[in-house]
Order: C-alpha cells, then sequence, then structure tokens
C-alpha cells in the first residue's frame, strides 16, 4: 500500500478483471513434399506461410507426384488463413534418392489400319485408372465404317456406324466418342490412305492397367517423420511440438506409400496430437479402395481409437494445374488440405463449435468414388467422413466423427475442438496466477475471469443451455482446494461446460390425418 504524507485527493488505478482471450483454432500444419525450401529453412523445419503467393515464392509451385502443394492450395481456396509448411524433401532430394527415373510406357494406343502399309489410325488414350479393353468390329454396310466397345471396371460403352470420314450425316469416329465416351478419349492420326485402308484392323486390343504412369512411392523413415528432439532446429514432429499455435495437422504426401506405410506414418501424427492435446490430425484413407475395403484397412491396418483424428474418405477430383494444354486435365488428390480450409472457414464464419460438416468443397469437380446412403450406413458408425456429390448442392463434406467410436462422448469433431480451444484459452489466460497467494481472493477472481469467458462463449452459441447456470460451472472454493492441497503448492479449478452437439440425425414424422381441427 502507498503512503500519503500531505492531504488531498489521490487517484489510485486499481486493476479489474483479467479478461480471457479465446485461443486460435485453425493453424494448420502441413507435413509432406515441396518443388524447393527455402535456403535457410532445414529439412523438416516449420515454415509459417500466410497466403499461396508466399508458398510458391518460399516452396515453389505445383510438383508432379506430390500432394502438398496442391492441398496447400486447396486450403486457401477453402478459406484457410495461415500455416506451417513442415518440408521433409524437395524434388531434387527425390530425384536423388530414387537415382535415374524411367519415365513410364505412354498410357495410349494406337489401332492399326485395314492395310499393311498404314501404321496406324486411331490413338486411343483412357480416361480411367486400370486396364482398357477396345475391341473393333467392320460394319458389313460399309467399307469405311466400323463400330467401336470400350470396357474397363467402370463400364461398357459401345458406338456403331463409325467412320473416319467428316461431313453431314457422317458419325466421325473422334467427334461422336470424344464427346460421348467417359471411358477413353481418341485422336486421329495424319496418313495419306484412303478411308477404307485406315478403318482400324478389327480385333480385341488391350491397354494394360500396368502401362498406367502411377508416381513411385517416396518413402521416409518414421525417425524421419517424428524428428529429433533435441535437435537445433527441432524437425519433424518434434518442430512442430514447438509451434503452441498449431490446431490442425495434415499429411497428404504421405498418402503415395503403402497401405501399411500409410498407416504407420498416421498412427505416429495421431500419437504426436494425442500428445499435445491442443490439435486435431484430419487423416486421408488410401485412394482406390471401395467403401468395404476402407473400412477393413481403417480396422485392421490404422486401427486407432482416438477423439484426436478425424478420418475422410474417398479422394476428390480437382483441376489439373500441370495440364497445360496435355495429358489429363483432372487429377485425384487426398482431401485433407481443402478440408482444413473448411474447417478454417467455419470457425471464422460460425466458431469451432460448429461440426465442419454439410459444407461444399470449393474447386473440386467430382469425387473419386460415388457414395451412396447405405455405403455411408456402413462407414459412419466406425468413424469414417464421406465427401459425397449431391446434384444441385455441389460436393459436401457428410460426416463430423473422429476415431474415437460411436459411443463415445467424443465422437463428433466440433466438441473435440471446442475443448481443445477452451482449455488452451482457460491455461494461457491464467497464467497470471501462478505464485499468488493461494486463498479465497484467489479464488474467487479465478471464477470470476473463468466464468465470464465461458459466459462468452455461451452467448456465442458455443454452450448448449436457456441460462448460464445450464451452459457451465466454475469450482474453486475450499472443498476443493483443502489445506492439504494448498500446504503442497497446488490449487484446482474444476471446469463444467455442456457443449452443443451436432443434429447429426433428423427425423420428421408425418401423421394422416382426417382434416378435422383436432
Amino acid at each position: 500500500m502507498p503512503t500519503y504524507q500531505s492531504p488531498g485527493v489521490y487517484i489510485r488505478e486499481i486493476s479489474g478483471m483479467k479478461s480471457i482471450q479465446a485461443a486460435g483454432t485453425s493453424v494448420v500444419a502441413f507435413v509432406g513434399f515441396t518443388k524447393t525450401r527455402p535456403v535457410d529453412n532445414q529439412p523438416g523445419e516449420p515454415r509459417l506461410v500466410t497466403s499461396w503467393t508466399q508458398y510458391v515464392a518460399e516452396f515453389g509451385d505445383f510438383v508432379d507426384g506430390f500432394y502438398l502443394p496442391m492441398s496447400v492450395y486447396g486450403y486457401f481456396q477453402n478459406g484457410g488463413g495461415l500455416c506451417y509448411v513442415l518440408s521433409l524433401m524437395t524434388a531434387d532430394e527425390r530425384n536423388s534418392r530414387s537415382g535415374s527415373r524411367q519415365s513410364a510406357p505412354p498410357r495410349r494406343l494406337t489401332l492399326p489400319g485395314s492395310a499393311e502399309s498404314v501404321a496406324g489410325s486411331l490413338e486411343v488414350q483412357p480416361r480411367v485408372d486400370g486396364a482398357v479393353n477396345v475391341i473393333v468390329e467392320h460394319t458389313p454396310e460399309s467399307e469405311d465404317q466400323f463400330k467401336v466397345t470400350i470396357r474397363s471396371t467402370e463400364g461398357e460403352e459401345s458406338f456403331d456406324g463409325l467412320t473416319l470420314g467428316k461431313g453431314r450425316g457422317l458419325r466421325n469416329a473422334v467427334d461422336v466418342v470424344n464427346a460421348q465416351s467417359k471411358l477413353v478419349r481418341l485422336k486421329e492420326l495424319e496418313s495419306p490412305a484412303t478411308l477404307t485402308e485406315r478403318r482400324p484392323k478389327p480385333g480385341s486390343y488391350q491397354i494394360d492397367a500396368a502401362m498406367v504412369p502411377v508416381a513411385q512411392p517416396i518413402a521416409i523413415s518414421q525417425k524421419e517423420l517424428e524428428g529429433d528432439p533435441n535437435s537445433a532446429p527441432r524437425t519433424g514432429l518434434a518442430g512442430l511440438a514447438a509451434v503452441e499455435e498449431i490446431t490442425i495437422v495434415c499429411m497428404p504426401d504421405l498418402m503415395s506409400s503403402s497401405p501399411d506405410d500409410i498407416a504407420m506414418y498416421q498412427k505416429a501424427l495421431v500419437a504426436h496430437c494425442e500428445q499435445m492435446k491442443d490439435r486435431v490430425a484430419i487423416l486421408d484413407a488410401p485412394r482406390g479402395l471401395s467403401p468395404q475395403q476402407v473400412k477393413e484397412w481403417m480396422k485392421t491396418k490404422l486401427n486407432v481409437s482416438s477423439s484426436y483424428a478425424a478420418l475422410y474418405y474417398p479422394w476428390v477430383k480437382v483441376r489439373n494445374p500441370l495440364a497445360n494444354g496435355k495429358g489429363e486435365k483432372t487429377i485425384l488428390v487426398p482431401p485433407s488440405g481443402l478440408l482444413a480450409g473448411v474447417y478454417a472457414r467455419v470457425d471464422r464464419e460460425r466458431g469451432v463449435h460448429k461440426a465442419p460438416a454439410n459444407e461444399e468443397l470449393l474447386g473440386v469437380l467430382d469425387v473419386e468414388r460415388k457414395i451412396t446412403t447405405s455405403d455411408q450406413d456402413t462407414l459412419n458408425p466406425d468413424g469414417i467422413n464421406c465427401i459425397r456429390n449431391f446434384p444441385g448442392r455441389g460436393i459436401r463434406v457428410w460426416g463430423a466423427r473422429t476415431l474415437a467410436g460411436g459411443e463415445s462422448e467424443w465422437r463428433y469433431v466440433n466438441v473435440r475442438r471446442l475443448f481443445c480451444m477452451l482449455e488452451e484459452s482457460i491455461y494461457e489466460g491464467t497464467q497470471w496466477a501462478v505464485f499468488e497467494p493461494n486463498d479465497m481472493l484467489l479464488w474467487a477472481r479465478l471464477r470470476r475471469d473463468i466464468g465470464a469467458f465461458l459466459k462468452r462463449m455461451w452467448l456465442q452459441g458455443a454452450l448448449f443451455g436457456n441460462t448460464p447456470e445450464e451452459a457451465y460451472y466454475v469450482k474453486c472454493d475450499a472443498e476443493n482446494n483443502p489445506p492439504e492441497t494448498r500446504e503442497n503448492g497446488e490449487l484446482y479449478i474444476e471446469v463444467g461446460v455442456a457443449p452443443v452437439k451436432p443434429a447429426e440425425f433428423i427425423i420428421i414424422s408425418f401423421k394422416q390425418i382426417s382434416g378435422v381441427a383436432q
């Protein structure tokens, strides 16, 4: 207390309530491979990026076979604000590891013309993965007409009365097939031969699945991923542990590994989030699996039960930024980066208490596999969140579950993330109390500060209840702070909150009435 020597009026400023600020909820860390790396950025060291322009300036743009650049782009496209990029490998480092890479055989087939002197008449390029079988039959009505049947695992198509001629009333093979086929595209090869000579020879021609140029798996060791907590600077997941503001972690690039390796990497990522307790992992299911296969993989390979992880299926189709008028115009990418952008968008527009579901994925053209309601009936109870294409409504996230299990109180993503935010906010907002006198005055100040913060959360719709008393409580008194705990320098605060759960199932009951007022 100050001492006063002369009579008069004295003004004192008294510190009031210690306001607790809500912690950030949508700072994402991307783990994977980049085209380049800043000179002052060590391999596996997290780097803050605030825009796509900055990412390109520091890490380069898109790279064939690398998913992280597409994921970061999709993150900003879907509403992301800032993120950390942890580059485990660059394109040059990949090439040095794999040695000289031989290009895969071209994924196309040249159909031979009818005459021996004609090298080929049409070039066929598949639009789908897997083997494609092309069957050519001659049409007896005309010497230059033919029939083409295409068969693949995606279905069968048949085109009759085709010709290489052009003109009114003619079914030009290139025009007809390219306009109607979802399985292949045709290109006419130049030749001075006649139409009859150029007509494809009858037969069955297969473009083998082995000829498809598939990105070679890029393997890293589990030690490289986890990093060394004793190194300077820290790298890998150990480097992410030092960045406290991170709340979401994605690992899109390691999806090019085998299903066993994917599960190994994802288990390490979930363990990191479990240890930190302030972030969640957005996991991708492996590419190309059926609903039953992804369910079996999740149970037998991944085999984790955690509220700090959410799994999404299937992959999504986006525009291929490397097409440049050649090759496939679209590519499949793991959805985790785009979903991180959805998380950020929902946090900003509605709040972390809103489930990041029934939200449209921006920049997505289609899904790898169309999911039906019956498919999701088998996946949703196991915590596999589906991405579905709804006609007229776009491609939407249609699930909000964690991998904690259907009976767990932590089964919803928004509940887990809400508690992460509340715990981090109160933790940061009560640091001032350390070493303060452990008495009733301190207890009252803590109850007041934490209660004021939780009331703001309730007013924003994050907590359930008609009144603050129904939504939360803060207990810090002599009952939970008896003399023996105070003697040990301990102070206990009990906080209870009622989170808002998402309306996952909306049941509307219809009843037929007679028309008479009841």
